[in-house]
């Protein structure tokens, strides 16, 4: 596991709890910054992914 995948998977973490955190406050700004979170998050571990791919596939 990279940094980038690590990085990711927290940021979706906290996306999810800020989400959750608007949901049940009535929130709606929180509750769209925990889905753009997400998204950022999901971004981040695919780039993480992709590097180690190409790192297990490098000659």
């Amino acid at each position: 596991m990279n940094k980038d995948q690590v990085d990711g998977t927290v940021e979706k973490v906290k996306g999810k709890v800020n989400e959750v955190i608007g949901k049940v406050t009535g929130d709606k700004a929180q509750e769209v910054k925990g889905d753009v979170q997400q998204g950022a998050g999901e971004a981040q571990t695919h780039h993480g992914d992709a590097k180690e791919t190409v790192k297990k596939n490098a000659p």
